[in-house]
């Protein structure tokens, strides 16, 4: 039996209102037509398939070099992802993990916090995942909760918000102060291709468990989420913890440099330059060059 999951609603889709109704098996034109061009993304079509999936096998080649590395020097490396729902956080962090081992690289997505980790300090719930000696720790989605999901939703006071911006570049300089190799990536969407991924789940019965009523819920919030994005990555993008932005329209375009940033910021033995290749300038930058461009 279907069930409705949402109400239509009415967007406002840079500066024009739309209807959408996401349990419509219909998806509009605008969205479709959006989709790739929208959310500054400067690419009209998708990587090729074939070209995609040859330069994924060559990085991930490395990706096994630097894991032996990371075993004989004992090095340790975090990588957080965040972005909107539906930005692709999942999908980058399983071509990373791939061919690696999982006791090695191990994948942090915590659920809500119990009661007791409401009582305990801010981040300790985060900490208790660090990686020892020779592992890698790739959190999907992290304590910058703090900074967006909870101000947009209401699951923490401004307060509570600016104390945890305030707070951050000083946690995150012991974590760089302790040795570790700290990389933040912002997947960064259009609204329309945001839209249409929530469409996708809405309808696809092997996805729609991805969808959740926080992120139904989260479709009038856009503007919301812009500005608790904007204002995270100016306070807490730093020498020793920047933020690397990917515009992430195209996900085959964000995985691939998403493991190149990684690849390159790493001095591993049997490094291939040339497999691992450049890293594209018109989809990945640093923050404040972000905020720049907007």
């Amino acid at each position: 039996m279907r069930m409705d999951i949402a109400p239509p609603v009415t967007l406002t889709i840079r500066g024009k209102e739309r209807a959408f109704d996401i349990d419509s098996p219909d998806l509009p034109d605008w969205v479709e037509d959006g989709a790739m061009a929208c959310g500054g993304y400067p690419y009209e079509k998708k990587l090729d398939r074939k070209d995609y999936e040859d330069q994924l096998e060559a990085l991930q080649l490395e990706l096994v070099k630097m894991q032996y590395w990371m075993q004989d020097t004992g090095e340790r490396v975090v990588l957080l992802f965040e972005g909107r729902d539906s930005a692709g956080k999942g999908g980058t962090i399983k071509r990373f993990t791939e061919y690696m081992n999982p006791r090695i690289a191990h994948v942090v997505a915590l659920p809500k916090p119990t009661d007791r980790e409401r009582g305990e300090w801010y981040y300790q719930r985060y900490v208790r995942h660090f990686p020892s000696t020779g592992e890698m720790r790739l959190f999907d989605r992290s304590w910058y909760n703090r900074a967006g999901v909870e101000p947009v939703m209401g699951f923490c006071t401004e307060q509570q918000c600016k104390h945890f911006l305030e707070e951050t570049p000083a946690f995150e300089k012991m974590i760089t102060n302790d040795g570790m190799h700290f990389f933040k990536f912002w997947l960064n969407i259009g609204q329309e291709m945001q839209l249409k991924r929530f469409h996708d789940r809405r309808h696809d019965p092997l996805k729609i468990w991805k969808l959740s009523p926080m992120d139904v819920e989260a479709l009038t919030k856009w503007d919301d989420y812009t500005k608790a994005r904007n204002r995270m990555l100016e306070a807490t993008h730093t020498d020793h913890a920047p933020w690397t932005v990917i515009k992430a329209n195209d996900k085959r375009r964000a995985r691939l440099n998403a493991i190149r940033r990684v690849l390159l910021a790493l001095d591993y033995d049997g490094k291939d330059a040339k497999a691992i290749g450049k890293i594209d300038d018109k989809v990945m930058m640093p923050a404040d060059d972000f905020l720049k461009s907007l």
